[in-house]
Order: structure tokens, then sequence, then C-alpha cells
């Protein structure tokens, strides 16, 4: 119970900072420079040049009917967290208006802000949750139309978004902007929850299977999958351990290989994708 306590606390402390971040990324850097970076957040961008509402209140206000939408499709559970999510990001979007832009330089401010909001979405979806929003509806169009992959759907929304800004703004180096901040975004998000793909396949024979498996958990926090062997010559029966590791990982796996046991047999090669578990999520398309 207290572990399960200390879990959701956790949760919620992640997602009241990646609130902070996004926030911060739409007030200080991309709403004060006309920079509308796809999705509801763009949308409520440009729909406050028309009206006297603030940014964050108008992302609400838009997000209501997809929240509703999301409680019906998907339940209690998956909305908790994001209503929680989306009430605390209108808060500090409109807090943080006030301060005015960090910079005024397009550049800096598509990329930086394209970055936080990168950040702000990994947290959020490792906590489970999400922004609400576009997230929503493609989650809901997934369900009936599995064929039209994600990111595509995602890019298609996002286009309308820039497209509206070029219109809005009367700007093509704007709607620019906006564009790069989103390709930032994608970018620093997808190596944020998925990392580097490099990785090392490693095939361990020991004669101490169980210390090496226990000392991978205790030590790297990973796991191995355990295979029944037979040796040729001996005919004798092996454990063979096959273990995936982060490459930058590897060094303090063979370390621990060679203080369990010198004798140890290992096969090593490279895998340039995997997916699972702390890796790529297996349902992400591709483009």
């Amino acid at each position: 119970m207290e572990k399960e306590v200390a879990k959701r606390v956790k949760c919620y402390v992640i997602l009241t900072a990646a609130a902070v971040i996004y926030a911060v990324a739409v007030s200080l850097f991309l709403d004060p420079n006309n920079i509308a970076p796809g999705g509801v957040t763009g949308i409520s961008i440009l729909v406050n040049r028309f009206t006297a509402i603030p940014t964050g209140t108008i992302n609400l206000l838009i997000n209501i009917p997809i929240v509703l939408l999301g409680l019906w499709k998907f339940g209690w559970r998956f909305i908790c967290s994001t209503m929680y999510t989306l009430a605390l990001i209108t808060v500090f979007i409109n807090a943080f208006a006030f301060y005015g832009p960090v910079t005024d330089e397009l550049l800096i401010a598509s990329v930086i802000g394209g970055a936080l909001i990168g950040v702000a979405l990994a947290l959020v979806f490792r906590a489970g949750a999400t922004t609400g929003g576009i997230d929503i509806i493609v989650k809901v169009v997934r369900t009936k139309r599995k064929h039209i992959k994600t990111n595509v759907l995602f890019l298609a929304f996002d286009s309308m978004v820039i497209l509206a800004s070029w219109i809005v703004f009367q700007d093509l180096t704007v709607a620019f902007y906006a564009c790069l901040a989103v390709v930032t975004d994608s970018i620093v998000m997808d190596k944020i929850l998925y990392g580097s793909d490099e990785a090392k396949l490693t095939y361990i024979i020991s004669t101490k299977p169980a210390q090496v498996k226990q000392r991978l958990f205790d030590e790297l926090d990973i796991t191995a999958t355990i295979i029944t062997a037979r040796g040729a010559y001996t005919n004798a029966p092996k454990e063979l351990l096959m273990v995936v590791t982060r490459k930058q990982m590897y060094p303090k796996l063979e370390e621990i290989v060679k203080d369990e046991d010198t004798s140890a047999f290992m096969i090593v090669a490279s895998a340039s994708e995997i997916f699972g578990e702390g890796y790529k999520d297996i349902t992400r398309d591709k483009i």
C-alpha cells in the first residue's frame, strides 16, 4: 500500500514539473513570438489573437469536449491524470504570460520552446498521462482506423495548424519557425522516451547464471531471458542468458560477468532497434 501511494505521489510530482516546463515553453518562448507549434496549443495561440481570452484558458476550453470524449472512450483511470496536468498547464500558462518573452529571436524561441515541450511531453507520457488535445483525438481515431499511422495523423493536424498560423499572421517566416518547433519537439521527446537505438545484445553461458542474473538486476536494473541449452560436446544441460543493454551500460555488464565467472562464454552483437519496455513502443507507428 505504501509503495503504491509513493508511486502515485511521484507520478503527480512529475506531472507538476512537466506542466511548469510546458507552460514556460508556451508563455515565455512560443506564444509571445507568434509561434503556433501545432496541436491544441497552437490553435489556442491563434484564437487568442482574435479574443481577449488568455491562451491558457482557451487551451482548457478547447480541451474540455476532447477530455469528455476521452472519458467516454477510455474511462476515468486514463483521464484523471490528464485532467490534472491540463488544469496545471492552464494555470501556469496564464501566470507566466505576464513576464513576457525571454527572447524575440525566432530561431532561439522556436528551438528552445520546441525542446521544452518535447521534455514536458516525454515526462507526461512516462507518467502515463497526456496533455489532452490531439493526443486523445489521435488515440480515438486509431481505435476505428488502425490502418492510419499515428505519426501521419499528428503530422496532418500539426500541418493544418501551421498553415493556419501562416494565414493568421500573414508571415511565412513565423510559419517556418512553428514547423521547426514541432520538429524539435518530436526529436527531443523521442530521445527522452526511447533514447538512442544503439544497444548490445549479449548471450552469456556461465556456471553461475543465477549470480550473474541477480547482479544485473541489482546493479543495472535490467533482467535477462533464460534459454535452456545443451552443450554439443558434453551433452550437459546449460542455462544461456540473453541480455539487452544500452551501449553505455555494456562495460558494467562485462565487468559483472568477469567478477562472477572468469570462464564464462559470451557472444556480443549490436542491436539496431529494440522494441519493448524501456525501449521503443512496438505499437508506435513510423511514417
